[in-house]
């Protein structure tokens, strides 16, 4: 397997390339050259296998020649260590929890995929090797354990002040040691762009030895196809035969294209459904054929205030850039603040389920889209507990009293911490780690 640019895919990388670059040389993103075919026979039975068998056998294409047999099976058993449970939350309804990694979200299968990847290729390198990634919010945290002490990598994380939950900026910060926490002052999308344009200096990267754990990374958003297998597996092992619909609550929309690789691959998907916030390109651009960023908006669902979503181009790549193809695949619905709140509120009254904003706006797209002859899985991204701020109002008791609670402190952060949202800035705190 060979992956190539988005902007010139005559051009093709190894996969180990492809990882330690980020970005592609022209400021694209990478996509394998082909999106391989799994047997009939796997698509048929992948059910009677464990998790991580099913990763490696989804996997393997994506890094045969480069990774033994071996490897890959560790990486997969350490990565998919526990579990991903598919509750009912109502008749034809089902939530895929995803957040019971060591980081309650599921960026953790991605970054504990990446972190293993790295540190394989990484071998006998006498450089350091640095880390970049922005976040809006999990992707932080998840970073920050799954490299944490990794030896020969040093991590730089950008997340935007006073835009995240002190849950999320507790995960961000407490580790230190190779770890290194900077809130910009500025939006998620200055994050992202502070990354990109530290890829694109190419004088920089002459000096230094760098690569990206945003999803960006090729890395990051294949292990995330194994999300879906998972869910059909599951809702077979209960008896449901026919071909989900799924909802992905999105923002860098990495997540939901990993689910259409996986479709690609041969999974069985009926279609596919994107919640996104206030931030909403997506379905602006599927009802008007314009893709309009604009600036991010903050919404209590934090993790998709994305603006300009990167992965937007890799999912469109899959359906040949043409919309109206992605139409016959994708329906992309926009979510508010209040909405959120109301679903949060009523589910757990009705279905003593509790959501967290990303999961109650995935849940209420489904239950907005789904017919009646139809089983629907959405994506239950990161655990209640993170968003207290806005859940505690919401039912009685609040999360203590729903039986939701965690003890942290956030550390004390100095002045050297905190960053505006230039560039030169952060190229000089990179050099100095170098």
């Amino acid at each position: 397997m060979k992956y190539v640019s988005l902007g010139t895919p005559d051009q093709s990388f190894s996969l180990k390339d492809a990882l330690f670059k980020g970005l592609a040389p022209d400021g694209t993103l990478f996509m394998p050259e082909n999106i391989p075919a799994l047997s009939s026979d796997f698509i048929s039975n992948f059910h009677t296998l464990s998790l991580p068998q099913i990763a490696f056998e989804v996997l393997k294409p994506y890094v045969t020649a480069e990774v033994p047999d071996d490897v890959l099976k560790r990486i997969v058993e350490e990565t998919f260590s526990f579990e991903i449970p598919l509750v009912k939350v109502e008749n034809g309804m089902f939530a895929l929890e995803l957040y019971h990694g060591p980081t309650q979200a599921f960026k953790d299968v991605g970054a504990r995929f990446l972190s293993r990847l790295l540190g394989y290729f990484n071998q006998g390198e006498s450089r350091k090797l640095m880390v970049l990634t922005a976040t809006s919010g999990d992707t932080g945290g998840a970073v920050a354990n799954g490299f944490h002490r990794v030896k020969g990598i040093e991590v730089v994380v950008l997340y935007p002040d006073g835009k995240v939950s002190p849950y999320q900026e507790y995960q961000i910060t407490s580790p230190g040691d190779n770890i290194h926490a900077y809130a910009v002052k500025g939006s998620f999308d200055d994050c992202q762009r502070l990354v990109k344009e530290a890829f694109k200096d190419n004088e920089l990267r002459e000096k230094v030895y760098m690569t990206s754990a945003n999803s960006i990374n090729i890395g990051r958003l294949l292990p995330q196809m194994i999300y879906y297998f998972q869910s059909v597996a599951l809702l077979r092992r209960q008896g449901f035969t026919e071909a989900p619909v799924v909802t992905v609550p999105s923002g860098n929309f990495g997540n939901i294209t990993a689910a259409m690789l996986a479709h690609k691959m041969g999974l069985p998907v009926k279609r596919f459904i994107a919640a996104t916030n206030a931030n909403d390109v997506v379905p602006r651009f599927m009802a008007s054929g314009a893709y309009d960023p604009h600036l991010t908006i903050a919404t209590i669902a934090n993790a998709m205030d994305v603006g300009d979503p990167s992965n937007f181009p890799r999912m469109f790549r899959i359906y040949n850039n043409n919309l109206e193809l992605l139409k016959k695949q994708l329906v992309s619905q926009s979510v508010t603040d209040e909405e959120i709140r109301t679903t949060i509120k009523s589910v757990y009254k009705s279905r003593h389920y509790l959501m967290d904003p990303h999961t109650a706006s995935g849940y209420l797209a489904l239950k907005n889209e789904i017919k009646n002859d139809e089983t629907g899985v959405f994506v239950s991204t990161a655990h209640p507990f993170k968003f207290g701020d806005v859940i505690d109002p919401l039912i009685d008791g609040g999360l203590n009293g729903a039986g939701y609670t965690i003890e942290f402190e956030l550390p004390v952060r100095d002045a050297s911490a905190v960053m505006n949202a230039g560039y030169r800035e952060l190229r000089s705190k990179i050099e100095r780690l170098a």
